[in-house]
């Protein structure tokens, strides 16, 4: 796994919220800045094992899934999530700084985790169980796609 993936996490991505305007419209789907952010602090809860989910894929799938994962192929716009309803969440967090903050800590906690359980497989609903590696590709791809779903150069 590259570090580079594991560094835009950490420190690109976060560096691109702070200078993406909140009133910014998005591209695709029916979130605004703030809930994005928002919804990528509920992936990486699942991530670091703060929200634990069961398996939805089924088995047949799952293989074709994680090859999907691994690759280098995007998140299409207005990929399906099951999880989210067809209205977003309302805003928890006062302020898009909050939200950015509250998202820095879900990371942390999440590399943090994985130092102290380096072997551990967290589920994830569509992915299947996920080793420190996986998750890191698949935040990493999951943030790619949600920079780009508000006109974010990544």
């Amino acid at each position: 796994m590259s570090s580079a993936k594991l560094s835009f996490l950490t420190i690109d991505f976060i560096r691109h919220l702070n200078n993406l305007d909140e009133n910014t419209p998005a591209q695709w789907g029916k979130m605004n800045v703030v809930q994005m952010i928002e919804h990528m602090s509920d992936s990486v809860r699942i991530a670091n094992g703060k929200d634990p989910h069961q398996i939805i894929t089924t088995e047949e799938k799952l293989k074709p899934m994680k090859d999907f994962l691994m690759s280098e192929k995007d998140f299409r716009p207005n990929t399906p999530n099951s999880l989210m309803s067809e209205t977003p969440a309302p805003i928890r967090n006062k302020s898009k700084e909050d939200a950015i903050r509250e998202l820095q800590k879900e990371l942390n906690d999440f590399v943090n985790h994985f130092k102290m359980n380096v072997d551990a497989r967290i589920k994830n609903p569509f992915f299947g169980e996920l080793n420190f590696e996986e998750w890191v590709q698949l935040l990493h791809k999951h943030s790619i796609h949600h920079l780009r779903q508000f006109g974010a150069d990544v």
